[in-house]
């Protein structure tokens, strides 16, 4: 017997159990990848009504009306379009977070297995609910819908969905308010002393004395030194990430990345006592250089381990951690040490348009955000100026 063309089909009276119920259609609609024949059923109570639903699936087939491939989930379409679509041009980095939100909030969740064609905003909403119940944060479960979105608009242009049911869903807002902790001037001539002859004593201090990014501290190059003006320029960074191939494995690596904004990208002056101690850093590791000439591998970092590769992004943060508990200093982030530096600009009256530039912030709602949260004295400054208005 000759196999049906694509869209043949058949109609007759449908049994079950041995109890009429009706009419059945079946079209064969292509082949699967091992070259059977995909066959779609129509029900209806009368033979007229299971026509009209074929004739109609027909008719939205040949139009692209009809999804692809109606039986594909979430789950199963998320890895495909990661893993195949995205793979190639996603940063590592960015690739990680997404197949950690697949992993981690995808996968094995009440939404994975929905079928495509089936998912609605209730879905997804229902499922966004729960999690803020959860005490998940507003952030993580509008960045889980932003990739979401991203992921069915793929399914939209490959023909697997008919709309994209992510855009209805409704989130709260974000606090726009955002915590900084920073040293005090105390704080922080108390932990430049505890520091002293730490052999990260030269990347705390940069660190608190620049504003540099941990990535941006990492990746920075003695060929990124001006000796002659005194500054720094930030362009690279280096980031630990989990990089994946398509059978599933897994490798943690350290990787040479550009800035993550145009912005990000600039100059910083560095203090002259900093400048100082970064000639003696240079001689400690010209010396350390020597020592181990025949398996050093020079790549020109200012900071790296003893072999010349690029330092950890763990260590500084986890010895910062023992500085301060050992020096009995209020435990804070690394990262606050940017704050810190920020903070310090703010009561020198730096201008906030340098600070933006200085801290390579895109926009400078992020820098006014750290000066309204840290500023305290500034802004008690500000109100006695306005007092001595009135004073008559």
């Amino acid at each position: 017997m000759a196999k049906k063309a694509n869209g043949e089909g058949s109609i007759q009276k449908y049994y079950q159990n041995g109890n009429y119920k009706g009419w059945r259609g079946t079209l064969s609609i292509g082949y699967d990848d091992k070259g059977r024949i995909k066959r779609k059923q129509f029900y209806g109570k009368t033979k007229t009504e299971v026509l009209e639903k074929m004739t109609k699936y027909q008719y939205e087939n040949n139009i692209g009306l009809i999804p692809a491939d109606d039986e594909i989930t979430l789950s199963k379409w998320f890895h495909t379009w990661l893993f195949e679509f995205r793979y190639n041009d996603l940063k590592p980095s960015s690739f990680e977070r997404y197949e950690s939100l697949y992993r981690n909030y995808i996968r094995d969740s009440p939404i994975g297995d929905i079928k495509l064609i089936d998912l609605r905003t209730t879905h997804l909403q229902s499922y966004y609910n729960d999690m803020l119940q959860e005490d998940k944060s507003i952030s993580i479960v509008k960045t889980i819908n932003k990739v979401i979105h991203t992921c069915l608009e793929s399914a939209l242009q490959q023909n697997y969905i008919y709309k994209n049911y992510s855009k209805a869903v409704i989130l709260p807002k974000e606090s726009k308010e955002e915590s900084f902790t920073v040293f005090t001037v105390e704080e922080q001539q108390k932990f430049l002393k505890a520091i002293q002859g730490h052999k990260y004593q030269m990347g705390f201090t940069l660190a608190i004395g620049t504003g540099l990014r941990l990535g941006e501290l990492l990746g920075l190059k003695w060929s990124d030194i001006d000796v002659v003006n005194k500054t720094l320029h930030v362009s690279r960074t280096i980031k630990a990430v989990m990089l994946h191939d398509k059978k599933g494995n897994s490798k943690r690596t350290l990787l040479e990345q550009s800035p993550k904004t145009k912005s990000s990208t600039r100059t910083v002056p560095i203090p002259d006592n900093i400048f100082k101690g970064l000639d003696k850093h240079k001689k400690e590791q010209r010396e350390l250089k020597m020592k181990n000439r025949d398996v050093y591998n020079d790549q020109g970092y200012i900071f790296c381990d003893k072999i010349g590769n690029p330092l950890d992004p763990r260590k500084l943060p986890r010895s910062f951690k023992t500085v301060l508990k050992k020096a009995k200093i209020r435990e804070i982030k690394f990262h606050s040490l940017r704050h810190t530096y920020a903070t310090r600009l703010f009561e020198a009256d730096v201008p906030i348009k340098t600070v933006q530039k200085l801290m390579g912030h895109t926009d400078i709602t992020t820098t006014m955000n750290i000066y309204t949260h840290v500023m305290p004295e500034q802004k008690a400054k500000a109100v006695e100026k306005i007092n001595e208005l009135f004073m008559i």
